[in-house]
């Protein structure tokens, strides 16, 4: 029998991996510009976009043995959807793809921001995937003006590695210049490095 990742209730919140049947929620929370500020220049996602594109994408890299996909962050007490944590391969459909790497990502709706939500949500979900003798490394990405997201990324314990140029598959004429962090829980993993300026398709699509 294969084995099903769980992701155990935190202090303050659960976790589920969310499927095809939520695109509601991805669209819901990508309406506001503020969320969207560092993805798409403040542009919403359309429902075309998140039916078309974004749904079959998640289904494509979710995998409930390895933990990968989109799992939400709700409200432990009340149940309320705050968001969403991304966790796939580094270099998802790319030819530099690290399956010991893991990346992560989030999307958490205004009013959740600045209480620690996403650092106990992400630390939660390391904790568990960290057992996992195949993973060596975690990392993220997000613009240098995003000081939220990078903060979070320091408090995991990521250091930054690296920064380059990005254009998103939905976005072409949108460059976004991204600095990368990571956590290195094991020696010799032979991370690829990137050079300073590389312009690569593809990424991921949540800094």
């Amino acid at each position: 029998m294969t084995n099903v990742i769980s992701i155990p209730d935190s202090d303050r919140l659960c976790y589920r991996l969310m499927d095809e049947n939520d695109g509601n929620l991805l669209f819901e929370l990508d309406q506001d510009p503020e969320v969207m500020r560092y993805l798409s220049d403040g542009k919403p996602t359309s429902r075309k976009e998140i039916d078309e594109y974004f749904l079959p994408r998640v289904a494509r890299f979710t995998d409930t043995a390895t933990g990968c996909g989109l799992w939400e962050i709700a409200d432990k007490q009340s149940g309320d959807y705050l968001g969403w944590i991304l966790i796939r391969h580094y270099g998802f459909e790319t030819h530099y793809h690290t399956p010991d790497n893991i990346e992560l990502g989030w999307r958490l709706k205004r009013h959740s921001w600045g209480q620690g939500i996403t650092t106990e949500a992400a630390r939660t979900i390391i904790d568990v995937l960290r057992l996992n003798p195949a993973i060596a490394t975690f990392s993220a990405q997000a613009d240098p003006e995003n000081l939220g997201s990078i903060g979070v990324m320091k408090k995991l314990g990521m250091l930054y590695v690296d920064d380059r140029i990005h254009h998103t598959p939905l976005n072409r004429n949108i460059p976004l210049f991204i600095m990368k962090y990571r956590h290195v829980i094991k020696s010799g993993c032979g991370i690829q490095k990137i050079k300073r300026g590389q312009n690569l398709s593809l990424r991921n699509w949540n800094h």
